[in-house]
C-alpha cells in the first residue's frame, strides 16, 4: 500500500498547488461571510475531487488493470499517453504565461465571487473539484495507478483518501491562515493571491513537465 501511496503523491500535488483553486478560496475569504463561504467551497471541492477519483478507480477496477499480461501493459500505455499529454500541456502553459508588463487575468467565472453565498460557493467548489479538466486528467492517472496495484478494496480506499486529503490541502491553506492569524491574514492573503495569479502558468508548466517526464520514464519499461 505504501508503494501505491507513493505513486499517487505526484498526482495529488498537482491538484494541491493549482493556483486557481487556491485563489478562489482566497477571494471568498474577502466575501460577506468569509469563513462560511470559503468552508463551503472547500467542502464542495473535497466532494468533487473524491467523487471523480472514486468513480474512475471503480471503472478502472472493472477493467482489471492488475500487474501482468496485456491489461498491465495497457495501464502502462495509458500512463505514457497521460505523460505525453502533460508535457504538451506544460509547453502550452509556458507559452501562455503573461509578460512582465502584462496584468494577469483571472477566469471569467471569478467575477463577482465576493458576492457568492454558501450555496453558490459549495456548487462552485464541487464543479471545480469534479469538472476541471486538469483534475479529471490527474484523477485518471490516480485511478490507473491504484487499480493496477491489485490492492483489496479497503486498502484502495485508504490510498484514495490520502490522495483526496493531500489534493485539497492547497484550498484549505488560506482558511487555516485566517483561523490562525485572524485580522493579520488579510495582507498575507493579498500577497498569496497576487503571487499565485502572476505565476499560475509558470507553476503549472513546471509541475506538468515534471510529472509528464516521470510518468513516461516510469512506464516505458512495462510496454
Amino acid at each position: 500500500m505504501r508503494q501505491a501511496i507513493g505513486d499517487v503523491l505526484p498526482f495529488a500535488i498537482i491538484v494541491m498547488v493549482s493556483p486557481i483553486n487556491i485563489v478562489a478560496a482566497i477571494l471568498l475569504l474577502f466575501s460577506k461571510r468569509p469563513l462560511v463561504n470559503a468552508s463551503a467551497y472547500l467542502a464542495g471541492f473535497v466532494a468533487g475531487v473524491a467523487a471523480v477519483v472514486t468513480g474512475l478507480t471503480l471503472l478502472a477496477g472493472a477493467i482489471s488493470l492488475q500487474s501482468g499480461g496485456d491489461r498491465s501493459r495497457g495501464a502502462a500505455v495509458a500512463m505514457i499517453v497521460l505523460g505525453v499529454a502533460l508535457v504538451g500541456a506544460a509547453v502550452r502553459k509556458f507559452r501562455s504565461r503573461p509578460s512582465p508588463d502584462e496584468e494577469p487575468a483571472l477566469p471569467a467565472w471569478m467575477d463577482g465571487i465576493a458576492d457568492f453565498g454558501v450555496g453558490k460557493s459549495l456548487a462552485v467548489g464541487a464543479g471545480i473539484g469534479a469538472g476541471n479538466p486538469k483534475n479529471i486528467a490527474v484523477a485518471v492517472g490516480t485511478a490507473v495507478a491504484v487499480s493496477s496495484t491489485g490492492l483489496p478494496g479497503a486498502q484502495q480506499a485508504v490510498v484514495l483518501t490520502v490522495y483526496v486529503v493531500l489534493a485539497c490541502l492547497g484550498v484549505a491553506a488560506p482558511i487555516v491562515a485566517v483561523l490562525v492569524m485572524g485580522d493579520r491574514s488579510g495582507t498575507v492573503l493579498d500577497g498569496w493571491k497576487a503571487w499565485l495569479t502572476r505565476n499560475n502558468a509558470a507553476m503549472l508548466a513546471v509541475i506538468y513537465l515534471f510529472l509528464g517526464v516521470l510518468l513516461i520514464g516510469k512506464n516505458l519499461g512495462a510496454v
